[in-house]
Formats: C-alpha cells, structure tokens, sequence
C-alpha cells in the first residue's frame, strides 16, 4: 500500500471519528452547542461508512428520490447529519421491516404529507389563537369602562 493510499485511509477514520462525535452530539449526548442537521459534512464514502451501506446503494437511493444529498461547487455528493438519519431508516425499514424501496418510498412520501398536514395544523391553532386573543382583548375593552382596567387586571 502507498503512503497516499495510508493518508487518505486515516483521513477517512478521522472523518468518520468526527462524523460519531458530531452524531452523539446531535443525539443530545454532547457539547452543549449544537450543530446544523442540514450542513453537507459528508462525502459518499464517509456517509456510506456511517450508515454501514456501499456507496453505490447510496447512489441509488438518490436515483429513486429517497435521499438528496447537496452538491459542492465541483458536483461532489455532501450528506448532512439529517440526510444520515433519512438513511439509517430507510435501512431500518428494508433490512428490518422487510419493507422494498417502493413502499419505502411511500412512506416517505406519507411522513412527508403528514408532516406538511401538521404543520398546517399548528399554523392554523396558531392563527386562531392570536385572533382569539385579539377578540378577548376586544370584549374586555368594550366591557369595562376605561378606568376599571387596572381594577380587573389585579383580580385575576
């Protein structure tokens, strides 16, 4: 083996070392400050290495829309600590579920959904409670004579 081929060896360990520390840390088990789930940090080789799959499994998943990587200035595939995440279950699901890819993909595309479903959910709680609030606020204003307030506000 050549010294270059050793280099990048450990530069791959290193990589991988830090890509541990930085997933313990985004799992609440490290330093306090907290990192970016969607900063592209990974090249295939360490990504495929994080998630224990070859790289070209990972460049299929890409193909079929499961996964989308970023792409640096030169078109090299970079993985963010979420884009790990979205392949350690899409691993769960087809190793130990027994799920294939076209139901993985469903149910992708079902969470996807259900997460644009609930986030609308809150949006609109959120709405309607301001203008509850707003309503409220209104009543009491028009109920109490202007210089009850401060009586009402201390009873409550």
């Amino acid at each position: 083996m050549s010294s270059e081929h050793d280099a990048r060896e450990n530069d791959t360990r290193e990589t991988a070392a830090t890509a541990d520390d930085q997933a313990r840390e985004a799992k609440g088990g490290g330093a306090e400050r907290s990192i970016d789930k969607d900063k592209p940090l990974y090249v295939i080789s360490v990504a495929a290495e994080l998630v224990d799959m070859h790289p070209q499994t990972l460049r299929l998943y890409e193909r079929k829309g499961l996964i989308e990587p970023s792409r640096s200035a030169g078109k090299t595939r970079l993985y963010s600590q979420r884009n790990i995440e979205q392949l350690r279950e899409i691993r769960r699901l087809t190793q130990e579920l027994g799920v294939n890819l076209a139901g993985v993909e469903e149910i992708i595309k079902l969470r996807r959904r259900l997460d644009e479903l609930q986030s609308g959910m809150e949006n609109r709680i959120s709405n309607l409670q301001h203008r509850l609030k707003d309503h409220l606020e209104t009543m009491r204003r028009q109920a109490l004579p202007s210089g009850d307030e401060d009586d009402y506000e201390g009873e409550g």
